[in-house]
């Protein structure tokens, strides 16, 4: 039975987090290099194109694997691009290469800047674990052990589910709750026992369709309503808001 002070339900005995916009900041990171990159395209390939907007990214890339989000920005302007092959050139005009190149943008930022975490949530985790609860980090970034290290927190985490396990164990990305029941099998815990926290639209459904027992929506960009229309049971501006006086 988990610290009442952690503000989850008392079923709850394991957690599963999100990486880029709930633990650490890296969401901004990501927000940039995906906006480069796709702006960088439209003006050689689709000229007249609206650039690619923060709706944009909460709508089809947030949360999702790489390529997954590459087609459906794509998709939602009516262009088809081929899928390519991961040893593609960043400059050519495939699937895999827009990918890889946002992938260097974002690589090339963590390098020159390293990685700013969420004080508040990075304190909440640490409450996670003093409590006794086994946690998870899963993301569909497939830096997640990168990030997680720079971040300075791998000591609080039990299990990485990220871009790289998802690939290797044909793992379907969020919205689809592969990744997360995932998580929840390498912690020994049913979906019912955990609970989720999550930024983007996409994980909050994932979280929500794999039958998970606590979905907590963490709404960095003022989208409070959605997060709680695709599913989360509460919705907070960072996690440190679910902790009472006493375990804060």
């Amino acid at each position: 039975m988990p610290d009442p002070g952690l503000g989850l339900p008392a079923p709850i005995r394991a957690c599963l987090f999100d990486l880029d916009g709930v633990l650490t900041r890296t969401a901004t990171v990501h927000m940039a290099a995906w906006k480069r990159t796709f702006d960088e395209f439209l003006e050689r390939f689709a000229p007249g194109q609206p650039e690619f907007s923060q709706q944009d990214y909460n709508s089809f890339v947030d949360g999702k694997h790489r390529a997954d989000g590459v087609r459906g920005f794509l998709a939602s302007r009516g262009i088809t691009l081929p899928e390519g092959e991961p040893g593609d050139s960043p400059e050519a005009a495939t699937v895999q290469a827009i990918a890889t190149r946002k992938n260097d943008m974002v690589l090339r930022e963590l390098d020159e800047h390293g990685v700013e975490t969420y004080p508040g949530s990075v304190d909440y985790l640490r409450a996670v674990k003093a409590a006794g609860l086994p946690t998870a980090v899963v993301t569909a970034s497939a830096n997640g052990e990168k990030v997680i290290a720079a971040g300075g927190f791998a000591d609080l985490i039990d299990v990485r589910v990220d871009g790289l396990v998802a690939a290797r164990e044909g793992l379907r990305g969020k919205p689809e709750p592969d990744t997360f029941l995932a998580g929840a099998r390498l912690l020994g815990v049913p979906p019912a026992e955990a609970a989720v926290f999550e930024d983007a639209l996409a994980g909050v459904a994932a979280g929500r369709a794999g039958g998970f027992g606590f979905v907590v929506g963490v709404d960095r960009v003022g989208q409070s309503d959605a997060l709680a229309e695709a599913g989360a049971d509460v919705v907070v501006d960072d996690l440190e808001l679910l902790l009472d006086e006493e375990t804060a």
